[in-house]
């Protein structure tokens, strides 16, 4: 979920704690579960959730679930700043995990093997089974989730639950598992990592019952496109007006895309209908990026019992 620098997340914390209900399947029920905000230290629905959970933690605890509301990057969130050295959701590779601790060493990569030890270690069976990375944008994208992996059944059939349950709020689903595209990030220290990108009332659930094969339409990553620059590297173009807050909505081939600063449209030139999402969001100039693009698929999970069925017929 990402930033609050100009559309704040609106939505009840009371709800939250009925995701933490334990579910489990052939896989292991879940039993510790991570609560992270601030992440990036100017996105303030995180951190103030987080700093309300952490003074009064009785709304987030439930039976046989230990819950942990976490700021991850508390420089950052002192400075209201997205982070400090570099960007934490970016160094939980292998490398920055395993670099040695000097001197010099970027408090962010120092954060993350910190947060690698309490949480993790990443990878590992000890690994907390379930974080939600909480984060705002400045985007136009509404309530919405942000996927690592296709084939995880347990949160593919958490979010089609709370997909059903919004609707007819819309909450779309960010796939952004790609072969090249790497992320390594914060969250995904857990075994089941989640992403929640606040823009409306958002209701979260776990139930511990039957839950029957799902299908959920998600938005899988294609790729990123940069803004046009000219050859020193400048931005000459701006997202066109009926490009701007059209998060999600098709694409097609000859739509306006940019407009440069002499008033030239510059139109998408594609073979095939796009979704574009992440539109101007201001955090991402750094990371030469405009919007992504992505297309729709489903995504189908397997049956999951909960684990309260299996106590009761054992």
């Amino acid at each position: 979920t990402e930033f609050f620098l100009e559309h704040y997340s609106v939505f009840c914390p009371q709800q939250l704690p009925e995701l933490l209900q334990s579910m489990s399947s052939p896989c292991a029920p879940v039993r510790r579960v991570g609560l992270f905000g601030g992440t990036h230290g100017n996105e303030l629905s995180g951190v103030l959730l987080v700093r309300h959970w952490q003074q009064d933690g009785a709304e987030i605890q439930r039976p046989g679930v230990a819950v942990k509301p976490f700021l991850t990057n508390p420089r950052a969130v002192e400075r209201c700043t997205r982070y400090i050295d570099c960007d934490l959701n970016r160094v939980f590779d292998p490398e920055s995990l395993g670099r040695p601790v000097v001197e010099d060493i970027p408090y962010e990569v120092r954060r993350a093997q910190e947060i690698n030890h309490i949480f993790g270690p990443k990878g590992s069976d000890d690994a907390y089974d379930l974080i939600f990375d909480l984060h705002n944008t400045t985007s136009n994208m509404g309530g919405t989730i942000i996927l690592e992996n296709s084939r995880d059944d347990f949160t593919i059939q958490m979010v089609h639950y709370i997909k059903n349950a919004l609707a007819p709020e819309p909450c779309p689903v960010l796939l952004i598992e790609h072969p090249s595209l790497k992320y390594a990030t914060t969250r995904s220290v857990a075994k089941h990592p989640v992403v929640f990108h606040l823009d409306i009332k958002l209701h979260l659930f776990f139930l511990g019952k039957e839950f029957p094969p799902c299908t959920i339409e998600v938005f899988k990553i294609m790729e990123k496109v940069d803004y046009p620059r000219n050859k020193n590297g400048e931005i000459i173009a701006i997202i066109h007006p009926k490009l701007q807050d059209q998060d999600w909505q098709p694409l097609k081939n000859g739509d306006p895309l940019f407009l440069t600063l002499d008033g030239e449209v510059i139109p998408y030139q594609g073979n095939c209908t796009v979704y574009p999402t992440f539109i101007n969001e201001a955090a991402y100039y750094e990371k030469n990026q405009a919007f992504v693009k992505t297309e729709k698929i489903k995504l189908t999970a397997k049956h999951l019992r909960s684990s309260l069925s299996d106590q009761s017929t054992s």
